[in-house]
């Protein structure tokens, strides 16, 4: 993993990730966009994981591309290589977040523009401080938004709303964000309420919560028959294991619940 761009500390079952690169407000350039992808794959096989927190170092979340490294030739990289699953590593940054099999909470603050949206729009749930700037950004280069963000706007942003926003890039700040659905709550200390959430859904079944998410997952792109089997299937996993009469006999006995992973 690139240590210098991305940090990951885990106690008790929760991922604490964050964005390092301060002195730039954490903003994208190729070793930034490798250690987010590295991070990504280091939690995607943690043994037992059961959430992540996703923040940034310093003033902001991520003020989005560096541009005066983008300038200066880029990655070099394909864009229409296919480098992770459906997605290119740009895109990995930010839908990367939406394939790992456990929440993801956004604790957003300062800035998040272009690619730094997108990145928090990834996570299953976004809380941000109220004096947070936001944008979608690309517009102002000539470009279009290309970080998957269409791909997770589509459940949560009205297509009206999303087309003024790409064609102006204008700035909003967090109320509207969460108006408008990019955000989830607001928060004045987002870290603090993002880790209080990520230790409820931690006391949790694990493999409840995982599924919920694959669930969650698939509502937003099949069908309703699909939809419909997979829960019965989800169920019929979980009725009767062990970390499911866990939970019933915890609730029963009035204790905390000793789950497995």
């Amino acid at each position: 993993m690139t240590e210098q761009r991305v940090t990951i500390d885990f106690a008790d079952g929760i991922a604490d990730v964050r964005l390092n690169r301060p002195d730039k407000m954490n903003a994208l350039d190729p070793p930034m966009f490798s250690g987010i992808a590295d991070a990504i794959d280091r939690l995607a096989g943690m043994a037992g994981l059961r959430a992540v927190m996703l923040s940034g170092e310093g003033r902001a979340f991520c003020a989005g591309l560096d541009m005066a490294s983008m300038a200066g030739g880029g990655t070099g990289l394909d864009i229409h290589a296919r480098s992770h699953g459906d997605a290119n590593l740009f895109q990995h940054v930010a839908w990367g977040w939406r394939t790992l099999p456990v929440p993801v909470i956004a604790a957003v603050h300062g800035i998040a523009f272009g690619g730094g949206l997108q990145i928090l729009s990834g996570a299953d749930i976004r809380i941000m401080a109220p004096d947070t700037r936001c944008s979608i950004m690309e517009m102002k280069w000539g470009i279009v938004p290309d970080m998957a963000g269409y791909a997770l706007w589509r459940t949560t942003v009205r297509d009206d709303v999303l087309r003024e926003l790409s064609y102006t890039a204008r700035e909003f700040a967090a109320e509207e964000a969460q108006q408008l659905g990019f955000v989830t709550r607001l928060a004045d200390d987002p870290r603090a309420a993002a880790m209080t959430l990520a230790r409820e859904i931690a006391g949790r079944n694990p493999q409840a919560i995982r599924a919920a998410k694959r669930l969650a997952n698939l509502a937003a792109d099949a069908a309703a028959g699909p939809i419909l089997a997979a829960e019965s299937a989800e169920q019929a996993k979980l009725l009767r294991s062990p970390n499911q009469m866990e939970a019933v006999m915890a609730n029963m006995q009035k204790r905390p619940p000793n789950f497995t992973d």
